[in-house]
């Protein structure tokens, strides 16, 4: 008797794999011109890794406010979470990309997503200033 066969996960291309890989690096090193070339030429603008990292993600907790910009005015979701629950613009705030967190709530980025939310990192890490931009009383629900 044979055992029964699974059917296997598709074996990745090695170019789009490559390729994956350099839009993720320009994401990381701020390359707002590569990213906006790569998005305006059909890339996805929610582009993620294996850890649910987004091309913002990426951008943002590197401290690119230009590539955040780029990809946000190309579609980019700035309150996608990652596989843990964290958002662009809490990464931001904890890394105390000040330029980056402004970038993200000017592209609508929503203070109170995420876990922990952007507001919770700001107040856990002491950041006064960017508690005044975040939370604002005009902006509450």
């Amino acid at each position: 008797m044979t055992e029964p066969s699974t059917p296997s996960e598709p074996t990745p291309d090695p170019e789009v794999v490559e390729l994956a890989g350099r839009i993720f690096t320009a994401a990381r090193t701020g390359d707002a011109a590569t990213l906006a070339a790569y998005l305006d030429a059909g890339v996805p603008a929610n582009l993620s890794n294996d850890r649910g990292d987004t091309l913002v993600m990426l951008a943002a907790y590197h401290g690119h406010p230009d590539a955040v910009r780029a990809l946000l005015e190309r579609g980019a979701d700035p309150d996608r979470a990652n596989d843990r629950g964290q958002t662009p613009l809490a990464g931001a705030v904890f890394k105390g990309e000040d330029d980056v967190v402004r970038a993200l709530v000017e592209g609508g980025a929503d203070p109170r997503a995420g876990q922990p939310s952007a507001l919770d990192a700001a107040r856990m890490f002491g950041k006064d200033e960017l508690l005044k931009l975040l939370d604002r009383p005009g902006d509450r629900p």
